[in-house]
């Protein structure tokens, strides 16, 4: 892609309707608790709670749930992030986008070693992870179409959670399990 049409889609997706622009934080993973949550530890020595933007993992209990926090250890465990991020959820965990250069033999099909991938998207392609629609609205157009595709794309080939003959999204498990709690208690 040529350097212009590179500034035009950055400002396409700076001036989309719902998507501000995003601070970024750089540290080192240093824990992850599920598929779609990790702990990263910046210049400073503070911690930060990211909640991966855009994705919802099955939870710990759930089948895949494992399966979901193994995989993101296996491509950010002790590896240094970007974290592209615009607001907090209620329990103050950075939500964000988290970006990691592929550090081995390329963990997601088609991703050269040394290049930067989205840590979000590598979960839902690998089929451990939802695109969480009912957000899509706060993620740049771009990256809504790609979570969407992934996800589409995972399910047509039975990756992963896509294997079960009926998987239960992560939002329903927590509202069945909550008795009936909000959707948003995992999100914000």
């Amino acid at each position: 892609m040529n350097t212009w049409a590179a500034r035009l889609l950055a400002l396409a997706a700076a001036t989309a309707p719902g998507v501000a622009a995003a601070d970024t934080l750089r540290g080192e993973v240093v824990a992850v608790a599920d598929g779609d949550t990790i702990t990263v530890l910046d210049a400073q020595h503070q911690t930060h709670k990211i909640r991966l933007a855009g994705i919802d993992a099955p939870e710990k209990k759930q089948p895949f749930g494992q399966v979901s926090r193994q995989h993101l250890a296996d491509l950010a465990w002790r590896h240094v992030v970007r974290v592209e991020w615009q607001h907090l959820d209620r329990y103050g965990r950075i939500i964000g986008q988290v970006w990691c250069v592929v550090p081995g033999p390329g963990p997601v099909p088609g991703q050269d070693v040394g290049q930067e991938q989205d840590l979000n998207l590598a979960q839902v392609r690998a089929g451990l992870a939802w695109h969480y629609k009912q957000y899509a609205r706060e993620q740049a157009p771009l990256d809504r179409q790609a979570y969407a595709a992934a996800e589409d794309a995972a399910r047509a080939a039975q990756r992963g959670l896509w294997a079960d003959a009926a998987p239960v999204a992560p939002w329903v498990f927590r509202h069945a399990k909550a008795g009936g709690a909000s959707d948003r208690d995992s999100e914000r």
